[in-house]
């Protein structure tokens, strides 16, 4: 299993439940200290196997390179994770910001499941999960403006593609969580807005990543993770009027000034 952005957060905790589940591992991120220490952790709990590989998936070449350092070794499964949230409003950020930004949530797990899943397809067994959003469920909202749009993305790849893999043994998945516990708020400065929410609303890192893994397995083209979640999903298809109201109301509280 192949797990981009295993460093941290909910990609460490889809690599700790797959090596649970026997996998070995392919670990890729920009801190490659992080990854061999999990790597460590994962062989000295599970006795799996874990290729660790740093790399800047911002590069234009960042996955023909991956795919030339992983030569011949054999990839059934792809979890496209790594991800960042762009605070602030659109015109507060230079295009370069937001041309990034597109590029690693959007190029490159396309890119990258393009790359390799016609090996799986051939060999009749394959898992490929997106890690889009609830966010990409519903309504835009001031800030993160690019954020639920390439979440939206994520989910309607991942349903054409899950329909055109259909019974060829190859699973596809977009997992859509809500809050979950992670340094994701640490490094995009809305930690505060996140601690003020009930308890209810945010989810363990290691919960989502099981919930996230059986869903795979069960070949769900969509999981939202939480029954508050999907909740509010259904608000949105049901009340779009109202899940814009919710979303403008509270976007100050998750976003940095600009």
């Amino acid at each position: 299993m192949l797990i981009t952005g295993a460093s941290a957060g909910i990609g460490a905790a889809l690599a700790r439940e797959y090596a649970s589940r026997g996998w070995n591992l392919v670990l890729v991120a920009r801190r490659e200290e992080r990854l061999h220490a999990l790597a460590e952790e994962l062989k000295a709990r599970y006795d799996v196997e874990s290729h660790v590989f740093g790399a800047d998936l911002f590069s234009e070449t960042a996955v023909p390179d991956l795919m030339a350092v992983l030569g011949d070794l054999q990839v059934d499964g792809l979890i496209n994770n790594a991800g960042y949230g762009h605070p602030g409003t659109f015109l507060a950020s230079e295009w370069e910001a937001h041309r990034k930004f597109n590029h690693l949530m959007t190029v490159v797990p396309v890119e990258l499941t393009r790359a390799l899943l016609p090996a799986m397809a051939e060999r009749g067994f394959g898992r490929v999960m997106q890690v889009a959003s609830l966010a990409g469920h519903m309504p835009g909202s001031k800030g993160h403006t690019l954020y639920s749009a390439v979440k939206s993305y994520l989910i309607k790849f991942s349903e054409s593609l899950n329909a055109e893999m259909s019974g060829s043994g190859v699973h596809v998945s977009a997992l859509c969580p809500g809050f979950v516990l992670t340094e994701f708020h640490d490094v995009n400065g809305t930690r505060e807005g996140i601690d003020s929410l009930p308890d209810f609303m945010i989810m363990k890192a290691d919960v989502c990543a099981k919930l996230a893994a059986d869903a795979l397995e069960a070949d769900k083209a969509v999981f939202i993770s939480g029954r508050v979640n999907r909740f509010l999903a259904r608000l949105n298809r049901w009340a779009p009027w109202l899940g814009r109201k919710v979303m403008n109301s509270s976007s100050s509280r998750y976003r940095k000034a600009d």
